[in-house]
């Protein structure tokens, strides 16, 4: 952010202090950068539900304990004298991490931070950790890319007092039995769905509409009913083509629920045969500067805007309510799942080197020893711990530059509440199906873009009996929207695009000679199109990252890339 914008406090006192910088500018209903007790001092990044938790966190005798009630989506660090404390609640989807050197202990919320007070100033890499993210695109382990930094693990506490570092962990919670009966699962998902509602309750107090990016699927649409049951006022926006599913069942929805929707169109050439995207060196040094290399450049990160009050949300992460992992699982035999473990780990195991390949077996070990015990769990913890815990942590710290986006699906409560119902009925979509039906009734009917709903497979369409209310009349149907995978730069990049993926890695394969094979790196980008255009990004990240596109100045090319959109035949 620019450095005007920035506001800095810090409480010292006893050999501990705290630091703290925002670019929030003071905006109304957010805590102070630092808030004072007696004694103490408190930061907090995120969001609480309720302000009076602010005075309950730096009273608190045992902040784990503390953190296990709180409703929101935030990580604290607390100092007294002669102490420090950091805590995150069940998702740390805000981050804290820790390191040491000979005369400290450093903890923070940005790694970057930690890592250049740690080690004098200087960037040292952590170049085994990195494999992950040439496979993943993000963390599979508590590592980071700088050496000697490590993440605060998920419903943990550190506490450094008298020199000495100690962690406290408590497990995700585990699931209950499914309900066996009608009233039991009205039950469960009343308890679920109340942890949603007192979640977003402090916006309707918020002065301007809540904006929610709206899409066809199953995980937006819940937010939308969300904010209409709470008597949250808020409009939609959907990013896409005309013709794109997204665009045409958002509508849909936004009509059924009579709120202002607006669609934000790619940026195309005048023919709209093509569509202009960023050069990968810009969009690379973009994404890195603000995740301090911790996700690829394959995902789109927001762009710096001025912070703004005006509340944001979306569906990300809503496979919490689904299943983690589990929501992408076809297969549910034990053996199936315990390869797709292997998978997340050892995906591409032919393009690493032995040392990348070992390092990443071991980081499988524990996961792929609990799948014996317990497959369905893993896939869900799996999906808490690393895909929220690290790759959303990651791009969330792009977002906050713009604002704070409101995210009930990582609500510590709404997780917790989640968590203990069993995977397979959360698999199965019929939770969160009924809890679009009681807080927006008519919703989950309307179709969804992708698969059905899950538990509906197979069913025949129950018919309308005459006795029930009909459904509201249209003015004009929508088209119905088209099936199969709707094109997309990213997973369809084209020649000239991948073109320029490949020449930047290969001049920089030297750099990656410790985590992939240089023949298998020449083969990979071999095809005119890559075949696998995550992977090919990752590599170019990691590739900018080892070779000083971080922190350095930004990119000498700026013209965007032109990439073909596929004509229909």
């Amino acid at each position: 952010m620019p450095q005007e914008t920035v506001d800095a406090a810090e409480w010292v006192g006893g050999g501990a202090a705290l630091l703290a910088w925002s670019n929030e500018e003071g905006a109304e209903g957010r805590p102070p950068l630092i808030a004072r007790g007696s004694h103490r001092g408190l930061g907090i990044s995120g969001t609480l539900a309720s302000q009076r938790d602010v005075r309950r966190l730096i009273q608190a005798s045992d902040l784990g304990a503390m953190m296990a009630d709180l409703s929101g989506c935030l990580s604290v660090v607390r100092v007294t004298e002669g102490e420090l404390q950091a805590a995150t609640a069940s998702t740390r989807a805000l981050s804290v991490f820790h390191a040491e050197n000979d005369d400290l202990h450093l903890v923070g919320t940005r790694a970057l931070h930690v890592h250049l007070v740690a080690n004098a100033g200087k960037v040292a890499w952590n170049e085994v950790a990195l494999q992950t993210m040439i496979r993943q695109g993000y963390f599979l382990s508590d590592e980071t890319p700088y050496r000697g930094v490590t993440a605060l693990g998920p419903s943990s506490v550190i506490t450094i007092k008298d020199g000495r570092r100690r962690i406290a962990s408590r497990p995700l919670p585990p699931a209950l039995p499914a309900p066996t009966s009608a009233r039991a699962k009205r039950q469960s998902i009343r308890r679920l769905g109340d942890a949603l509602v007192a979640a977003v309750e402090p916006l309707q107090a918020v002065p301007e509409p809540v904006n929610l990016a709206l899409t066809g699927g199953r995980d937006s649409r819940l937010m939308a009913a969300l904010l209409h049951a709470g008597h949250v006022p808020f409009r939609a926006t959907t990013n896409g083509l005309d013709t794109h599913p997204d665009v045409i069942i958002a509508r849909e929805l936004a009509a059924r629920l009579r709120i202002h929707h607006a669609v934000i169109p790619p940026v195309q050439t005048e023919a709209k045969d093509a569509v202009l995207v960023p050069h990968p060196s810009v969009r690379t040094y973009e994404v890195i500067r603000a995740c301090e290399g911790m996700t690829s450049a394959y995902e789109s990160i927001v762009d710096y805007r001025p912070y703004s009050t005006m509340p944001t949300m979306s569906g990300q992460s809503g496979e919490i309510l689904r299943g983690g992992f589990l929501y992408g699982q076809g297969q549910t035999t034990d053996r199936a799942m315990r390869r797709r473990v292997g998978d997340f780990f050892l995906k591409n195991e032919p393009l690493f080197t032995d040392e990348a390949n070992e390092h990443a077996r071991m980081l499988a070990e524990p996961w792929l020893r609990r799948v014996g015990e317990n497959p369905w769990e893993v896939l869900d913890h799996l999906y808490v711990t690393y895909r929220v815990g690290r790759w959303h942590a990651a791009a969330r710290v792009g977002s906050l530059r713009r604002g704070d986006p409101v995210q009930p699906f990582l609500d510590n409560r709404v997780v917790i509440e989640a968590l203990s119902l069993d995977q397979r009925w959360r698999h199965s979509e019929e939770v969160v199906h009924e809890l679009t039906s009681r807080l927006a009734p008519g919703l989950q009917e309307v179709e969804l873009e992708g698969k059905p709903w899950r538990f509906r497979t197979g069913q025949a369409k129950a018919q309308r009996r005459w006795w029930q209310r009909k459904p509201p009349v249209r003015t004009s149907a929508p088209p119905a929207p088209k099936r199969g995978n709707p094109w997309n730069w990213r997973t369809s990049p084209g020649p000239r695009l991948s073109a320029l993926l490949g020449e930047f890695v290969l001049e920089r394969a030297d750099a990656l000679t410790a985590l992939v094979r240089g023949d298998a790196l020449k083969a990979f980008f071999s095809e005119p199109v890559v075949k696998q255009p995550a992977l090919a990004w990752n590599l170019y990240t990691v590739a900018a990252l080892l070779t000083g596109a971080f922190p350095g100045t930004p990119p000498a090319i700026t013209d965007p890339v032109r990439v073909e959109i596929p004509q229909e035949t």
